[in-house]
């Protein structure tokens, strides 16, 4: 997938079933205001590690969106997830080997819970501003919206409102898909009803 830099923004969060809606949003939000969605699931393959198809699609995009909202463990034995602050942490590298390169250095949004959590375990954050929500598609929208239309690349600026009262029709699209591809929907067709279903300027 051949993208401007400039254009791309790295999506790093959690993929699951429960994380879905939140991360249609996302998806949703960075394309109405004229920016790419990257991720790892863009490739399609899986002849290539994980670990590379993520560092490259985050070094190929000059923005990049991290949300460590899920701290928790998981399951019965209570294992948190490491690979949000794995990527963020890349970023962060990213963001040091860009420095001085004007028009070129990595931005990045960090999105974290109401209550502060990612303090107790990633505490190093602390002197950056992340920016909270409450875990809600309402409250994550207007976040992403303010962030991405404030970048200089930006090239639309919906309101947020805007953005979510077209995000129902976007995430109906996205079911149909799921069904018409059995689960797998290729990244292109999901980029292509987002573009198809954002909200008029």
């Amino acid at each position: 997938m051949k993208i401007a830099p400039e254009k791309s923004v790295f999506i790093n969060c959690p993929f699951d079933e429960a994380f879905t809606p939140l991360f249609d949003a996302i998806v949703f939000a960075t394309v109405c205001c004229g920016f790419a969605p990257r991720c790892a699931l863009e490739s399609g393959t899986v002849a290539e590690p994980r670990m590379e198809r993520i560092t490259r699609a985050l070094f190929a995009s000059k923005y990049s969106i991290h949300d460590l909202s899920r701290s928790k463990g998981e399951g019965e034995e209570g294992w948190a997830r490491f690979n949000m602050p794995l990527e963020l942490g890349i970023a962060l590298a990213r963001r040091h080997m860009t420095r001085g390169r004007r028009n070129q250095q990595h931005d990045w949004l960090l999105l974290v819970s109401n209550d502060r959590k990612y303090m107790r375990f990633v505490s190093d954050l602390a002197g950056f501003d992340p920016a909270m929500y409450d875990g809600t598609v309402e409250t994550l929208v207007p976040k992403i919206v303010s962030w991405l239309v404030s970048r200089p690349d930006a090239i639309r600026t919906p309101t947020p409102k805007a953005v979510l009262e077209a995000l129902p029709t976007f995430q109906a699209r996205r079911r149909e898909l799921g069904i018409e591809w059995v689960g797998d929907v290729p990244w292109n067709h999901v980029l292509v009803a987002a573009e198809e279903n954002m909200p008029e300027f």
